[in-house]
């Protein structure tokens, strides 16, 4: 009887497993409207001295993203395993930037919602009003806009404006965070996404805003304890309820 093979016999149990957490995001990002059609990206380096890493198939929704759409391409934007599936030049362009540098980073996630892209349009960036906000008080990078990410040389500049964050305000564009783990990046881009709604939602009353104390400030980032040597078990706690939020297991997100 000849055996019906599917992409998960075909890969390392190690892929597999990254290549569903990756559908997992790429779901939870839709859930929580921060896609952008087809547009933006979310990739996952697979282990290995290759430095390859996995990628949306260009063209599908990020809402019906499954673990099988997922492409595995190298560092010079070229499909590996024989897979013909085309992948975003752009987003190749910004990955390829941050998996190449950073080793640390498995996951990296940019996104071009409305808050994050006003954020990244306004010349003080992002202040200091919220909670949130302050999780990454001197942990937050940002990079000028120079159009879109078609030009292999702003790889060399992105890197050196990310320096060793792993949140960054593309300017007149949008958001990226890199994560340890999947988990981490789903935390960093969650967050980072809702102090841009809280910054806007302030700003609109037309009241002076309140800034708390540099001291207090410095305080509360070092109480989300962001430089500790693993990644908090909160985010993975975290990760395990959005999933479930969403039904994950009852999607085809793993097929």
């Amino acid at each position: 009887m000849n055996k019906h093979f599917t992409m998960k016999d075909s890969v390392s149990e190690a892929e597999w497993d990254l290549r569903c957490q990756l559908a997992g995001l790429y779901r939870l990002v839709a859930h929580y409207r921060m896609t952008d059609l087809i547009y933006t990206h979310i990739s996952v380096r697979v282990p290995g001295p290759e430095h390859h890493f996995l990628i949306n198939n260009y063209g599908r929704m990020f809402s019906e993203m499954r673990a099988s759409d997922l492409v595995k391409i190298d560092l010079d934007g070229k499909p590996v395993d024989g897979d013909t599936r085309d992948v975003n030049a752009a987003g190749f362009v910004i990955h390829s930037a941050i998996h190449a540098a950073r080793e640390d980073l498995m996951c990296v996630v940019h996104t071009h919602t409305a808050a994050g892209i006003a954020v990244s349009a306004q010349k003080h960036g992002l202040l200091p009003l919220s909670q949130h906000a302050l999780k990454y008080y001197g942990r937050l990078a940002y990079h000028d806009y120079e159009g879109i990410a078609l030009e292999l040389d702003e790889r060399d500049r992105l890197v050196a404006d990310l320096g060793q964050h792993r949140a960054m305000i593309l300017r007149n564009h949008g958001l990226l965070v890199g994560g340890r783990t999947v988990p981490e990046a789903w935390d960093h881009i969650y967050f980072l996404e809702r102090a841009c709604q809280a910054q806007l939602a302030a700003m609109t009353g037309g009241a002076e805003l309140i800034l708390p104390p540099e001291e207090v400030c410095k305080h509360t980032a070092s109480q989300y304890q962001m430089d500790t040597p693993e990644p908090s078990r909160l985010t993975q706690i975290a990760w395990e309820a959005s999933l479930r939020e969403i039904r994950i297991e009852d999607t085809d997100a793993y097929s």
